[in-house]
């Protein structure tokens, strides 16, 4: 008779888990859905769900039935400590039958009267998403195959979980990245300027930025970046590094300066975060462009009446750890009337099956002198063409106006 009521409570659960209607339900009404129907099915009292936060040291509760204060408190849980904090850390599962001071941390806990509890943990593509704990008011002992029931049901929540994640924060890294992204480019007298970004195909978007703005002495400031990653977490350090770029520039009128306070301020604040940066001001008046690149490629400079060349000079070390221990070095280039400046990220040259120093040549060749849209149209049209992106592209141009015939 035991035996019948196991097997027929563990087809219950596999039903639950598997119904095809929860993969159109949002991550809250899933949890709603499922720990409703364990709570059910295993005939506990209480059911939580501890997700990791973005550090991963600790589990903050998110959902539950039967411990609504543990959400509403914002409960979190060290990694390692307490009940939860054990499964997550061992990633076994966990069972107690004495609650209280001595075997969990959260008050909550005991003071709801609880003297049984099983844990296991969320696990999903070999990383922790959380844990999922069960308790009962009656004494108990969770049996065997209760044990990988929950289990069963803590791996179709992750993949939930997981799911729920990368959507959001696809979403928000693109909706970072549209708000950073310039809306317009200036419009300055004898002078056009155009770009392009495209997100890798693959993975979204990612840390490639361009920026241009205007400075206090009327120069104009040009800066393309790479920060190394994809995802929201390049997207915010991207965020940041751009903005710290902006308020150096207002302070520092050399590149090279620039760039040194910024690698400083990555290298302090953004630990394990590295990023390649061109960074440009032009004087608009003269021509004149003093150009500083941190591990960057080098850009094309194209003047009429003569083919294409990357601008020669130091190319100092990337963004961050503190690398450029000797210095930084600005470079001075001259762009005469109908000069074009193409300043691009590695997305735009690099293809996994494409020899490099081929893909480089065909930019130069590419490169023309001719308006900064109609450049960036036909850099896009030849380099990318019908192909999906395999890494992020950010492309800019400048291009002084002609002189008289």
């Amino acid at each position: 008779m035991e035996r019948d009521h196991a097997s027929q409570t563990r087809l219950r659960v596999l039903e639950a888990i598997t119904d095809s209607a929860l993969r159109e339900l949002d991550l809250d009404t899933l949890f709603k859905v499922l720990l409703s129907r364990v709570q059910e099915l295993l005939t506990v009292d209480t059911v939580t769900v501890l997700l990791t936060d973005p550090a991963g040291g600790h589990l903050v509760a998110r959902a539950t039935r039967g411990l609504d204060e543990e959400v509403l408190q914002g409960v979190r849980v060290p990694v390692g400590a307490g009940f939860a904090g054990r499964v997550a850390q061992r990633r076994e599962a966990l069972q107690i039958t004495h609650v209280d001071e001595s075997t969990v941390i959260n008050p909550l806990l005991w003071k709801r009267g609880l003297r049984a509890m099983l844990g296991v943990p969320m696990v999903t593509g070999g990383s922790l998403v959380g844990v999922l704990h069960i308790g009962s008011l009656t004494d108990r002992r969770f049996s065997d195959d209760e044990v990988e029931l929950l289990h069963l049901i803590a791996d179709r929540l992750a993949a939930g979980v997981d799911a729920h994640r990368a959507r959001a924060e696809r979403a928000a890294a693109a909706l970072l990245q549209e708000s950073l992204l310039p809306g317009h480019l200036p419009e300055i007298d004898g002078w056009s300027l155009a770009a392009r970004y495209v997100p890798d195909a693959g993975s979204g978007v990612g840390g490639d930025w361009y920026d241009v703005f205007t400075l206090p002495d009327g120069r104009l400031g040009l800066v393309i970046g790479d920060v190394v990653g994809h995802g929201l977490g390049a997207a915010v350090v991207m965020g940041r590094l751009r903005s710290a770029l902006r308020a150096y520039a207002l302070e520092f009128s050399d590149p090279a300066v620039v760039l040194g306070k910024l690698d400083r301020k990555a290298s302090y604040f953004e630990h394990k975060t590295m990023a390649t940066v061109a960074y440009a001001v032009l004087d608009t008046a003269t021509g004149r462009v003093d150009l500083a690149l941190a591990g960057h490629p080098r850009p094309v400079l194209a003047i009429p009446g003569r083919k294409a060349t990357f601008v020669s000079g130091p190319v100092d070390l990337p963004i961050g750890f503190d690398l450029a221990t000797t210095g930084r070095h600005t470079i001075t280039v001259d762009l005469p009337p109908g000069a074009l400046a193409v300043f691009y990220t590695d997305g735009l040259v690099e293809r996994r099956e494409e020899d490099f120093d081929q893909r480089m040549e065909l930019l130069r060749h590419t490169v023309t002198a001719m308006p900064a849209e109609a450049a960036c149209a036909w850099v896009m049209s030849e380099l990318v063409g019908g192909r999906p992106a395999t890494d992020d592209i950010g492309l800019l141009t400048v291009q002084r106006a002609p002189g008289p015939s």
